[in-house]
C-alpha cells in the first residue's frame, strides 16, 4: 500500500503515484491511501465519507497553528504532525496490506504518534528532510537534524527546547516503537543525511530514486511544441519552474535573476511555470512568460519539449520532478550541484552542474548550453541517462526486490 498525502497533486504526489502505477504494470497489486484524492483512479482510496473529505482540505491549515506563536519565522515549510482524529492508522491496519510504503504524510495527514500503530512492516521514501528533522522540509543547511534539533533558525527561535525540539523528540519516542521501518533515500544526498540523522539511527536505509515513464515523458517534434505555446520559432527559450517559483525562497529565483543578467547571449526569452506574474516584476533585460500552476502531464511533457533548456537554481534539492522530466524530454538541465542534482545531471554531458550559489556560474552554465555545438548530443544524453536509470520498470523492478526482502525478514 502506498501512503501519501494526495495522489497527483504536488511534487511528492506524483511521484509515488507514478510509483504505484509502475507496481500495477508489474502485477503488484497496489492500492493508494490519500487524504486528498484529485483523480478518478480507482486504485487510489480517497477519505471516506464526506465529512472526511471536507476536513481533510482543512487539515493541512490546522497542522500550521503550533507554528503561529513564532511570528519572525522564516517562508520555510514546517509540519508539526500533530494533529489527530486523521484514523489513518486504523485505516491501513483495517485494510490489512503485506506492507505499507509511506511517502509524503505531513499537510495533517498523520499524527506523528500514528506511526507505531501501523502493524504492517513500512517503507518510507524521503521527499524532503522532514521525516528526520524537527518539523522543517528543509533544513536550510543548519544541521541540527544530527544531533536532537532545538534553537530552530528558520523558526527564529532563541530556545533550546523549542517546537522543533518538541517534534523531534515526539518522533524519537514513535520511531523507537516502530523497529520494522526501512527508510528510502530517493538521491544520494538525502540518504546521506538519513544515516547522518540521529533519528534514523540503527534503521536501514537504502538508496532508490523515483520512476518516471519515459514512454510519456519523450521527445518530439519541437516546432510542433512552440506551435502550441505560440512561442517564437526564431528564438531560444529558457524554462523555469517550480510550486511557489516566486515565493519560496529555497527555489533559488533571486539567484535565476542575478545569473540572466550577467548572460553575454541575449537572443532569448524565459519561461516560467508554476507561478503567476508578480505584482513587482524584477528588473530583466530579456521577455518572460509566466504561465502560472500547470494541471496536467500533457501540458508539462509540450512544454519541456518547447524549451531549449531548463534551469533548476535550487538552494537545496532532493530528486527533482523537474529535472527528471526535462531529461526525460531531451532538454538539458542547469543547476546548482547540490543535494541529488549530480544523481540526474553529469556535468557538460547531458547540462551543466554550476558552483553552489554563484549566480556567475549559472550564467556561464545558460551560455554554454545556449552556444554548444554539440547540443544535440546534450539532447540524445539527457534521454539516455533517465533511460538507462530512472525508467518506471527498471526502478519498479528494483522495489519489489526491497520489499520481498522485508517480508522475509532478510535485510
Amino acid at each position: 500500500m502506498i501512503v501519501n498525502e494526495s495522489d497527483i497533486q504536488g511534487g511528492a504526489a506524483r511521484a509515488a503515484h507514478r510509483l504505484h502505477l509502475s507496481l500495477l504494470s508489474a502485477g503488484i497489486d497496489s492500492r493508494m491511501l490519500v487524504q486528498r484524492k484529485f483523480s478518478d483512479d480507482p486504485t487510489v482510496l480517497g477519505p471516506e465519507t464526506d465529512f472526511k473529505r471536507r476536513f481533510g482540505k482543512v487539515r493541512p491549515f490546522l497542522d500550521l497553528l503550533p507554528i503561529n506563536k513564532y511570528k519572525d519565522r522564516t517562508n520555510t515549510l514546517f509540519s508539526t504532525g500533530w494533529l489527530p482524529f486523521g484514523g489513518i492508522a486504523e485505516r491501513i491496519n483495517q485494510l490489512n496490506p503485506d506492507l505499507v510504503h509511506i511517502h509524503w504524510i505531513a499537510g495533517g495527514m498523520m499524527r506523528i504518534e500514528e506511526l507505531a500503530e501501523i502493524k504492517a512492516p513500512i517503507v518510507w521514501s524521503l521527499h524532503d528532510m522532514w521525516p528526520f528533522t524537527g518539523g522543517c522540509h528543509y533544513d536550510g543547511q543548519c544541521g541540527r537534524y544530527r544531533e536532537t534539533c532545538g534553537n530552530c533558525p528558520l523558526l527564529l527561535s532563541r530556545k533550546e527546547n523549542d517546537l522543533s525540539r518538541e517534534v523531534f523528540a515526539r518522533k524519537s519516542r514513535a520511531y523507537s516503537k516502530k523497529r520494522d521501518m526501512t527508510i528510502v533515500g530517493l538521491s544520494s544526498w538525502i540518504t546521506q543525511c538519513a544515516e547522518s540523522s540521529s533519528l534514523l539511527s540503527g534503521k536501514r536505509v537504502v538508496h532508490l530514486p523515483n520512476p518516471i515513464d519515459t514512454d510519456n515523458f519523450r521527445p518530439f517534434d519541437k516546432r510542433k511544441a512552440r506551435e502550441l505555446w505560440r512561442f517564437p520559432s526564431d528564438r531560444k527559450i529558457l524554462l523555469y519552474g517550480a510550486i511557489s517559483a516566486s515565493s519560496d525562497r529555497r527555489k533559488g529565483l533571486k539567484e535565476l535573476n542575478s545569473a540572466l543578467d550577467m548572460v553575454v547571449q541575449k537572443d532569448f526569452e524565459v519561461c516560467i511555470f508554476g507561478a503567476s506574474q508578480p505584482s513587482e516584476k524584477p528588473s530583466q533585460r530579456y521577455k518572460t512568460t509566466y504561465l502560472g500552476p500547470l494541471h496536467d502531464e500533457v501540458s508539462l511533457i509540450s512544454l519541456y519539449n518547447a524549451c531549449d533548456l531548463m534551469v533548476v537554481p535550487s538552494l537545496q534539492e532532493n530528486l527533482s520532478n523537474s529535472i527528471m522530466e526535462a531529461l526525460s524530454c531531451g532538454t538539458p538541465v542547469i543547476a546548482f550541484n547540490v543535494g541529488g542534482n549530480s544523481d540526474m545531471i553529469e556535468h557538460k554531458k547531458n547540462g551543466y552542474l554550476a558552483k553552489p550559489f554563484e549566480p556567475k556560474d549559472l550564467a556561464l552554465g545558460v551560455e554554454w548550453v545556449l552556444d554548444a555545438p554539440n547540443y544535440e548530443d546534450l539532447r540524445i544524453n539527457a534521454r539516455e541517462k533517465v533511460l538507462q536509470e530512472f525508467r518506471s520498470d527498471l526502478v519498479a523492478e528494483r522495489y519489489i526486490k526491497i520489499y520481498n526482502e522485508i517480508l522475509q525478514g532478510g535485510k
